[in-house]
């Protein structure tokens, strides 16, 4: 399977999540889809949308006053405002929502797997013993994100193929993330674990958890701190 594959009207899976069937030897550890409410609100920036609207709305209310404009006026503005942004935030929970649904990400022995596209169904393929380093990104107690990044090798997808399952502004080298994962820490052990075991020497890690997990071997350039 390569880096990067998509598929509109693809077959169905032969495995789910993956279109291709596990070789011989290599077995799912962890199989999760992203929060659509993690996605509404980091990827789709939900909080700056409703920042955005309070502040127009407050402006020109604040215009209408300084021009002395009825009371009606200014109820027209508020109501006119709560709509449009009601329908905004509609928008953003249907489309997460509808990500959410197609996303699939899978941790195996040997790779990562995310599968993701609403439309057209997308696939990023990362061996370990292609995988530069990953690191864990906090947005809660519970929820995170896990960057993967490539080896300076390895073909890289475009920015915009991988989004909104990319790491934000990094655009030059495109890293693959899994957005919105609840439960973050527990998958963040899954995958270190698996990285230990297939590619101890090649990966840098960058996941600060509760407790450290134990490398297996002194040559490992693993580095998993605990917080």
């Amino acid at each position: 399977m390569s880096l990067f594959h998509d598929e509109e009207d693809g077959p169905a899976e032969p495995v789910r999540g993956m279109p291709e069937p596990l070789p011989e030897g290599e077995h799912v550890l962890w199989q999760g889809r992203p929060s659509a409410l993690a996605l509404a609100f980091n990827a789709f920036r939900l909080r700056w949308v409703l920042g955005y609207f309070i502040v127009m709305t407050v402006f020109r209310i604040a215009n209408l006053s300084s021009n002395a404009a009825s009371s009606a006026q200014m109820t027209d503005v508020l109501m006119s405002s709560t709509l449009f942004c009601a329908a905004a935030f509609g928008l953003i929970l249907a489309l997460s929502f509808a990500m959410s649904r197609a996303a699939l990400f899978t941790i195996t022995n040997k790779r990562v797997v995310m599968r993701y596209g609403a439309a057209i169904r997308k696939y990023v393929n990362v061996p370990f013993s292609k995988m530069a380093g990953a690191q864990l990104i906090r947005k809660s107690a519970r929820v995170g994100d896990i960057s993967v990044q490539l080896d300076e090798d390895r073909g890289r997808p475009p920015y915009l193929h991988l989004w909104p399952f990319v790491r934000p502004f990094k655009y030059s080298k495109p890293q693959p993330m899994m957005r919105g994962i609840e439960d973050v820490e527990t998958v963040a052990r899954i995958l270190a674990r698996a990285v230990f075991e297939e590619a101890p020497d090649s990966v840098q890690m960058e996941l600060e958890l509760s407790d450290p997990i134990q490398t297996p071997g002194a040559g490992s350039k693993a580095s998993i701190p605990a917080t």
